[in-house]
């Protein structure tokens, strides 16, 4: 399984923006998939997932961003909205073929698949 993420870019505090995670080779429908941030000089962080009893949110972003998944299109998405300048990280998808449970899914060594990361920058 490849990821690709995207959609990254520069917007002012408060605005929003869209990532993409396109996934591609043997694709699964199943099992969890999310996303990660990291911001420099600090540690990868979770976002959100995507898991069989529903979604999953980091604290820092919950009520703000939101994560989906179109399985026809092999495509898993966040919406950012409300920005903050601490909003401004790498961008990583990520997905395993087993679904996470509580706490695990916060863990990134136990997702199997990794994108190749897309930058979000706020300004203030």
């Amino acid at each position: 399984v490849q990821l690709q993420a995207s959609g990254g870019g520069l917007v002012q505090a408060g605005g929003s923006l869209r990532l993409s995670c396109a996934a591609s080779g043997r694709t699964f429908s199943s099992g969890s998939m999310g996303w990660f941030r990291q911001a420099p000089g600090k540690e990868r962080e979770f976002v959100a997932v995507l898991k069989w009893s529903g979604t999953l949110y980091g604290n820092s972003v919950k009520g703000r961003f939101t994560v989906s998944r179109d399985n026809a299109k092999n495509t898993m998405y966040l919406q950012m909205n409300s920005l903050k300048p601490e909003d401004t990280a790498v961008y990583y998808c990520a997905a395993r073929r087993e679904y996470c449970s509580g706490s695990e899914c916060y863990s990134s060594d136990l997702y199997t698949y990794w994108g190749q990361g897309t930058l979000v920058t706020v300004s203030s």
